[in-house]
Parts: C-alpha cells; structure tokens; sequence
C-alpha cells in the first residue's frame, strides 16, 4: 500500500515528508493506522547517527493507532483494535525467557538494525530501499507495521492520540520508578531533568507514595510544571550546590535518584546526592563511549547505581497499568503533550530541542 512518511535520508539531515511503498502484513506482523507518535530524545540521536541506524529511514517509535488487518499467526490483537506501539524483544534469549525484555540481548538487532531478522525492510521508495522496522514499528508515518509481539492492546475509552508516548518515554520514567527503583511509601527522590521522562517519573513518585520529590532542571516552567504533577521541591541547579541541598532538604541524602540528562557531570551529582544505601537509577543516553568518573569509596560504602532500559517494564501488562492510572485521574500525561500534523514534524523537532515543549505528538 502507498503511505506517507517522514524520511530521513543523511546524518543530522531534515525529516523530509515522501510517499512510500508498504509492504503487506507477514504471518506475525500486524498493520496500524498511526493516530499519534510520540518525538522522543532516541529519534533525534538516531537521525544524528548518535546511534548508527542505516539511512535512509523513518523513524519513530512512540506509535498508537487502530488495527487496519493482521498477518495469518497473529492472535493477539485483531482488526479495529486501538494499539500502543513499544520497543521490540527477540523473545527467545535468556532475559526474554526469564519475562526481562527491556535486557533482551539483542535489544540492538531488535529496534537499531533498520530492518526485520532476515534483513528485509518492509518500505521503499521508487523502487528503492527505506530502511523501517525502527523499534519494530518505524510509525512516523500514517501507517506503520509492527510484530505481534511489541503491538499492545489498550482500552478504547482511553484517547488514543495520546497514548503513543506510553511505549517509550512515559514507560521509561514511570517504570524508573515503579518497576526499577521500587521506592517505599515516606521515601525520598531526587529526579535529574525534567524532561517527558523526569516528568513522568515524577508522577510515578507520587503514585506510589514518595513523601519528599525533588526535581531539578535549568528551565524553571519546566520546574513549575513538575510541582504541579507532584513535586515537593524544585531546585535550578545555577542557584547553588544542588547536592548539598539535597542533603539539607532529606536530612543526610535521598533514599533515590534518577539522572534523566545524559551529562557525566549530572549522574555524578545524582549520586553523590544519595544517603548510604542509596540507589541512583540511570536512564539519561548519552553517546556511545560517554565515561562518568564517581567517588570509588562512596559506591563501597553501600550506594546503588543501577542502569534501566524501557523502565525495566514488560509492555503488554505496565502500558495498559498506565492507562488505568490517567483514566482514573493519577497520571496525568495529557499535561505533557502538545500536538503538531506531521508534515510540520521538523517545527515539532525544533520545538523539542529548544525545550518549548515537554512532549511532541505529532497527527497524521
């Protein structure tokens, strides 16, 4: 079928809006109409070639839409459906078979590789190669086509349009903090960047019952917004020693942190900003490579730091756990995301670098 898409075709290039060629569903695929996708920080690092997705290629992979028709093995979802779009796992390595897929060991292959297992690509254009299945979905586009196994069955009472960021940012954070880091109710949390993902983990911390919340951010509407979602503190961190504050505010250090930034130079204000038994969550991708040096002595004497993928989440059972949470109120994401069409996807990306929006959504 003809679909249109946005296309990037060099490093650091434009998203260019073309007219591609999409495959028909194979026996485990299953083909959505996209109603939202998400921009997240990983698009961005994989059109800068941050992460060396082979191009030309659509990307995206924080997609939500309705069920258009299924490939003959699947049985999950079926025509007319309303799906979430998420990372995609092989299912069959070992950490896929102890029910760990965000640590699947070809987590790379899986979402990176441009391209299904055999090597095939699903799009083309004039009779060439665009490279998709970027996450197992590659959804800025109308339409977009997924595996069974990353395509997530959702309520239909939800709104759909906002539910693509659940696949990757908002599942990220959320499961930071809710399926990593497990904070008991009356514990403390210092959350580095208040970006989709620190915001997100900040409504998390509120869910499950942190009694102290501390964002911390450069841009101070960001600040507000955290605040208004469950922060107990704010701190600008060019107003002072944040980790000393951090140890004033929780009486010795937080029981948590989460460095959402991907800067060295934060993660190590993350841990130092811990208590003994502390554990500091990392999320924040930086460029392959990125070293960080920390305090050898603070670590021994009783400090965690753990590295998260996806939230630690399984996705067929935490995505729909977080659309019963907005439905009733307790997770607000709607304060999050601002919409744009998509042929307007490069005032969208713009947008999302300049900080003027926490979370783009862009419309086909």
């Amino acid at each position: 079928m003809d679909i249109v898409a946005a296309v990037v075709k060099q490093p650091s290039g434009q998203f260019l809006i073309e007219e591609l060629e999409l495959e028909n569903p194979r026996p485990n695929e299953v083909l959505v109409r996209i109603v939202g996708v998400g921009v997240c920080h990983t698009d961005l690092s994989c059109r800068d070639q941050m992460y060396p997705v082979p191009l030309p290629a659509v990307l995206g992979h924080e997609g939500a839409g309705i069920v258009e028709a299924v490939g003959e093995a699947v049985t999950k979802v079926q025509p007319g459906d309303h799906v979430v779009l998420s990372y995609r796992a092989c299912g069959e390595c070992r950490n896929c078979q102890r029910d760990d897929p965000s640590h699947c060991l070809k987590i790379f292959e899986c979402n990176f590789s441009g391209a299904r297992d055999d090597g095939s690509t699903a799009l083309s254009m004039g009779g060439e190669c665009v490279h998709g299945n970027f996450f197992g979905q590659s959804s800025f586009a109308t339409y977009a086509l997924a595996t069974e196994a990353n395509t997530i069955k959702v309520s239909t009472e939800a709104p759909l349009e906002l539910l693509g960021p659940l696949g990757c940012g908002i599942q990220t954070g959320a499961g930071a903090v809710m399926n990593s880091l497990v904070p008991d109710a009356g514990s403390s949390i210092v959350i580095f960047g208040c970006g989709s993902v620190g915001l997100s983990a900040v409504m998390a911390a509120r869910v499950v019952g942190c009694k102290k919340i501390i964002a911390v951010d450069l841009n101070e509407s960001r600040l507000e917004l955290a605040t208004s979602l469950g922060a107990t503190h704010a701190l600008v961190p060019s107003e002072g020693d944040v980790v000393e504050k951090v140890h004033e505010m929780t009486g010795g250090g937080a029981d948590y942190s989460l460095e959402c930034t991907a800067l060295p130079a934060v993660f190590r204000q993350a841990v130092d900003s811990l208590c003994v038994t502390g554990v500091c969550g990392l999320v924040g991708a930086a460029p392959m490579g990125t070293e960080v040096s920390l305090d050898m002595n603070s670590i021994m004497f009783g400090r965690t730091v753990k590295g998260i993928i996806e939230g630690d989440s399984i996705p067929d059972q935490f995505i729909p756990k977080l659309v019963e949470l907005y439905m009733a109120g307790e997770f607000p994401i709607d304060q999050l995301i601002s919409f744009y069409p998509l042929e307007k996807i490069e005032q969208a990306v713009q947008d999302s670098e300049q900080g003027k929006v926490v979370k783009a959504v862009l419309v086909p």
